[in-house]
């Protein structure tokens, strides 16, 4: 039975972040700051996928092994999500920050530097481990933002996940042509390094008044796998980036047969349309600032669906499969949006905890999407890899419809009471 929470934001007093100085949110250089976080720790994870071919041959890798390349980053991404992100509700996220950036620059360095194939693997599973603060950014930045402000901020700063993993592979594609693949992992481990700098310097302390202890924290996202809102949330996301990954790593496929025979680096560029898409769906952190965002959700997996219908048509019409990437992005991300929206308003005092545990279903849908993908268009070429996206699609928006809507009312009180409906 579909039911209507309406929830008061938490009061503004309660959080020291935003009482430091008068109600401070997040300014323009701070949303920037926390976007290319996001983005510079991301791209670590996803840049070997351009450059698999040169990584082979440089230390003698043979092809049937070559997924275990990007596997080990997301394995280590995987663990961290469940050991690291739940820190944030414990110590100064600041600083966690900045520790994890020089981290995932150290697993990098142990990249670049590879002669053999386990140092290789070694590195990433530790850039890949210590890149979760990603999520520990989503959360601080959520943290920091005054209430009328957090969605649209978190709209901004989670675009810059999105330029990371579709930017990575036009960046690292033209990296690698020029200078070789180890020059991406060096370039990545300048940034790392430059951006642990910044986040000292320009973001405030995070000061907090009671310190939890971990097995507290784990305890508390442990409990989170009980509670509807958060399990409809994650299973969405799971279906959402199910369907973003067989697209992301299937489209290839039918791009490089026949009839268009395209080369790696026109296909790249493919990776600019999604970018189109998802920083498109900026506004839909706005949309939920206003209240809608289970209206959001809904819309944009309708529109998750339909963009099938055109990414399907890739054997004649690279067009529309531009116009269908454009869409899905699009969907993925405001869907995206909307959904930490709710989970940090739901839970503003352990948004890291409640981040971290929604990004399992994040990683574990990606993962799904990967390896089905190219199963299917084995046996049904693009056709049948399309009419998977589609159902990955289609079990999202079910999902959507049989689970809890919450609106988040920005102008009841605090100390109000709650009001639930059935429509």
């Amino acid at each position: 039975m579909l039911f209507e929470t309406i929830l008061p934001y938490p009061s503004i007093s309660c959080n020291p972040l935003l009482t430091m100085g008068g109600r401070m949110g997040l300014t323009i250089g701070r949303r920037t700051l926390f976007a290319a976080v996001c983005a510079v720790a991301v791209a670590s994870i996803y840049s070997a996928q351009p450059v698999l071919a040169q990584i082979g041959s440089d230390l003698d890798i043979p092809d049937a092994r070559l997924g275990w390349i990007v596997a080990a980053g997301q394995l280590g991404y995987l663990a961290g999500l469940a050991i690291l992100v739940p820190l944030g509700d414990m110590i100064d996220r600041r600083k966690l920050m900045a520790g994890h950036l020089l981290l995932t620059a150290v697993g990098a360095v142990l990249a670049a530097t590879a002669t053999r194939t386990w140092v290789l693997l070694v590195g990433l599973v530790v850039a890949g481990l210590f890149a979760v603060v990603v999520q520990t950014t989503v959360a601080y930045a959520a943290a920091l933002s005054t209430p009328e402000e957090r969605g649209r901020n978190l709209g901004v700063v989670t675009s810059g996940v999105v330029i990371g993993i579709l930017g990575a592979r036009v960046a690292a594609g033209a990296l690698a042509a020029v200078w070789g693949w180890r020059s991406v992992y060096v370039a990545l481990a300048v940034l790392l390094v430059t951006l642990a700098c910044l986040v000292l310097r320009i973001l405030p302390p995070d000061t907090r008044a009671d310190h939890a202890m971990y097995r507290q924290v784990l305890t508390s996202l442990s409990a989170l796998f009980r509670e509807p809102l958060f399990i409809s949330r994650g299973l969405i996301a799971f279906f959402l980036f199910a369907c973003f990954g067989t697209l992301w790593s299937g489209l290839a496929l039918p791009l490089a047969a026949a009839p268009w025979h395209l080369n790696t680096a026109q296909i790249g560029l493919f990776g600019l349309a999604g970018l189109a898409g998802a920083l498109s769906a900026a506004r839909a952190g706005r949309w939920a600032d206003a209240g809608r965002a289970s209206a959001v959700t809904g819309g944009a997996l309708g529109l998750l669906a339909a963009s099938w219908l055109a990414i399907g048509q890739a054997s004649w019409s690279l067009w529309l499969v531009v116009i269908g990437v454009v869409v899905l992005d699009f969907a993925v991300q405001a869907v995206h949006v909307s959904n930490q929206h709710l989970l940090t308003m739901t839970h503003p005092g352990r948004t890291s905890s409640v981040i971290g545990g929604y990004m399992i279903f994040y990683s574990l849908g990606s993962a799904l999407g990967a390896t089905t993908t190219t199963t299917v268009f084995t046996d049904a070429e693009w056709t049948g890899s399309s009419i998977l996206g589609a159902a990955f699609a289609a079990c999202a928006f079910a999902v959507w419809t049989a689970s809890p809507r919450v609106a988040i009312n920005p102008y009841l009180a605090p100390n109000q009471p709650q009001k639930a409906s059935q429509p």
